[in-house]
């Protein structure tokens, strides 16, 4: 198993990067939270025009094919850029759901779609994921039970930590499938959603250490900027360091996965954990350096600070993916809650 991300893969995130930061992302998530999609869904057409939204669409089914680890690599940039709208849900979670069915009818009636940019998906998986998040944006909304996939009906809409983020209860309407195939492809969706979610926040981790090392560079205290300061530093740099770290927990858990390891639900549970506790840090130390202006909507700093507390515990908690974890280590069996295949 190759380790690590390859020369197209990074030139890839740079491409993402550039389109995102050109396209004013963190304008458009302001927008989407007041209630204002046309930005959030101009952005997602961009998206499409770079592959994003194409790449867990196998081919046959106008899709790119491309690998878990591509996947990740683009999650990770839509956070860096606090993209609105279901992303690990859209981009990861429920085109792996309809393809690990492998029900071609299924296939030819949501997929090209949702590779061409033209359908935004999300879905609800309890108890994991009881609730879908921006069900009321989403063009397609799913309900996945361990033993039945139905179409969904969105309810009840409850606001989410994050401005630009709600979450719907939803009750089930068309049955799409059942029995060992609808099982597989739930376990299936929650560990891809779950590894994509990680993703982000690594994502948004990074870019509140970016905006922190910039305001350290020009916030001044006893005439000196705050950078300067070892204390500061020292923070920053363990943050860092953190960052550093998870990065290559996600991506051995997207390769094996990918593989279907037989460590594959430990891997992503660590990979969740580590890029939760990273990107917690880098939010604490953000708002350490940016002082009081760091708690106010004015500042840009918030879409990233409300979006890292919204998905700390989206698509589990850490205690639960702490517990698998340990469940693994311990070599004993994890209970039926904790149990995704």
């Amino acid at each position: 198993m190759r380790l690590g991300r390859s020369a197209e893969q990074e030139q890839f995130a740079v491409s993402v990067h550039d389109m995102l930061t050109a396209a004013d992302a963190p304008g458009a998530a302001r927008r989407w939270a007041s209630g204002d999609r046309a930005g959030g869904l101009a952005l997602w057409r961009k998206l499409a025009g770079v592959g994003v939204t194409a790449l867990a669409v196998p081919e046959r089914c106008g899709g790119l094919g491309a690998g878990l680890l591509d996947v990740v690599v683009a999650c990770e940039e839509l956070g860096h850029h606090a993209v609105p709208g279901p992303v690990a849900e859209s981009v990861a979670a429920v085109p792996e759901l309809i393809v690990t069915l492998a029900d071609e009818r299924l296939c030819a009636r949501w997929l090209p779609g949702l590779a061409a940019g033209d359908l935004i998906a999300t879905l609800a998986l309890p108890p994991w994921l009881p609730y879908a998040a921006d069900a009321d944006a989403a063009h397609l909304v799913l309900l996945a039970e361990p033993s039945v996939l139905r179409l969904a009906v969105p309810g009840t809409r409850h606001q989410s930590v994050d401005p630009g983020r709600s979450v719907s209860e939803v009750s089930g309407g068309e049955v799409l499938a059942r029995g060992p195939a609808a099982a597989r492809a739930y376990a299936r969706a929650l560990q891809v959603g779950a590894l994509a979610s990680a993703a982000q926040l690594l994502g948004a981790g990074r870019a509140l250490l970016a905006a922190s090392v910039r305001h350290a560079g020009q916030r001044t205290q006893f005439g000196h900027p705050v950078g300067s300061f070892q204390a500061v530093k020292h923070q920053l740099a363990d943050v860092a360091i953190g960052l550093e770290f998870a990065r290559p927990l996600l991506d051995a858990a997207a390769s094996t996965l990918a593989a279907g390891g037989a460590t594959a639900a430990r891997d992503v549970s660590a990979a969740k954990v580590a890029c939760t506790d990273a990107a917690h840090r880098a939010a604490r130390a953000a708002l350490q350096v940016h002082g009081a202006i760091g708690y106010t909507q004015e500042h840009d700093l918030h879409l990233w600070l409300t979006k890292v507390r919204a998905l700390a515990g989206a698509w589990g908690s850490q205690s639960e993916h702490r517990a698998r974890v340990m469940a693994a280590i311990a070599g004993g069996r994890a209970g039926p809650e904790l149990a995704w295949s």
